[in-house]
C-alpha cells in the first residue's frame, strides 16, 4: 500500500498533474503522461475503511444465527442470494467464519467417524477371535445409534460437531456393553451349560452390569442434556446423543433375554 506525499495530494489539480509510464507509441520505452489522460479524478461518498487481504478489496457481512441452525441458517441464506441477487462482474462471495469451521470439521469428521468404527470392530474381533462374536457385540450400536438420533429429534437439536463426537463415544460405551454380555457368555459355554441356559443365566447375572454403564452414563451427562446457559450450545448436542442412546442401548439386551 502507497501513499501518496502531502504535495501531490492537496487538490484535483495535484492529483491530476501526477504523472504515470505508457509506452512510448512512437517506439520503445516510456513517456510519462498526466494522470488526467488515463483517468477521472472525483470527490465521491464510499466506505470509510477498505478492508484487503490476499491483495484484493473485501467488505465483511457479519450475523448471527438464533433459534435455528447454523448450517440450515447458511444453506437457506445461500439459496436466496443464488436466486435474488446477481453480482456484478469481478466480485464473488465466501463463506467463513463459524460456518467455515463447521464445514472443515464435517471433512474431518468423515474420515474420523469410519476409522473409529472400523477400530472398535478390529478391538472385538481382537478380543473374540470370532467373527460372530464380533457381529454380535456391536450389534447393540444401532440401537444407540436410533436412541441418539431420537434424542436429537425430540429435542428439535440440529447435527453439530459436537452431536458427531457424541455419536463416537456413544460407539464405544455400546461396544463396551457388547463386550460385557458376550464374555460372559462365551464363559458360560466354556463351563459346559447348554446355548439355551447360558443366554438366561447371562441375562440375569449381567442385566445389572449392563444397566449401571448406562444409568451412569446418562446420569453424568444429564446435567448438561438440559442446560441452558452460556455454552450449553457446545456440550448439549453430545450430552443428549450421549444420554438417548444409553437409554435406548439395552432395549436390544432386553429383548435378547425375553427371545
Amino acid at each position: 500500500m502507497v501513499r501518496l506525499a502531502p504535495e501531490y495530494r492537496q487538490n484535483f489539480d495535484a492529483i491530476n498533474r501526477i504523472t504515470i509510464g505508457a509506452p512510448n507509441p512512437g517506439g520503445s520505452g516510456v513517456v510519462p503522461i498526466p494522470l488526467s489522460d488515463v483517468a477521472k479524478v472525483r470527490l465521491v461518498s464510499g466506505a470509510s475503511f477498505i478492508y484487503r487481504e490476499n491483495q484484493e478489496r473485501y467488505i465483511p457481512i457479519k450475523f448471527s444465527v438464533r433459534g435455528r441452525d447454523l448450517g440450515g441458517a447458511v444453506l437457506d441464506a445461500q439459496q436466496r442470494i443464488t436466486r435474488q441477487i446477481q453480482l456484478p462482474p469481478g466480485y464473488r462471495l465466501e463463506w467463513v467464519g463459524e460456518f467455515g469451521e463447521f464445514q472443515d470439521a464435517i471433512q474431518r469428521l468423515m474420515v474420523i467417524v469410519p476409522i473409529s468404527i472400523l477400530l472398535i470392530g478390529i478391538l472385538l474381533y481382537s478380543n473374540f477371535a470370532s467373527l460372530t462374536d464380533t457381529l454380535l457385540a456391536a450389534s447393540v450400536i444401532p440401537m444407540a445409534l436410533i436412541g441418539g438420533i431420537f434424542s436429537l429429534f425430540l429435542t428439535g437439536t440440529a447435527f453439530s460437531v459436537s452431536a458427531a463426537i457424541g455419536f463416537v463415544a456413544l460407539f464405544g460405551i455400546a461396544a463396551m456393553d457388547g463386550i460385557i454380555v458376550i464374555s460372559f457368555f462365551n464363559r458360560m459355554i466354556g463351563e459346559g451349560l447348554a446355548r439355551s441356559e447360558a443366554l438366561l443365566r447371562t441375562c440375569e447375572i449381567q442385566m445389572r452390569p449392563v444397566l449401571m454403564t448406562c444409568v451412569a452414563a446418562c446420569v453424568g451427562l444429564l446435567p448438561a442434556a438440559f442446560s441452558t446457559g452460556i455454552g450449553s450450545q457446545v456440550q448439549k448436542p453430545l450430552a443428549l446423543v450421549v444420554v438417548g442412546g444409553m437409554l435406548l442401548a439395552p432395549a436390544s439386551f432386553c429383548w435378547c433375554c425375553r427371545c
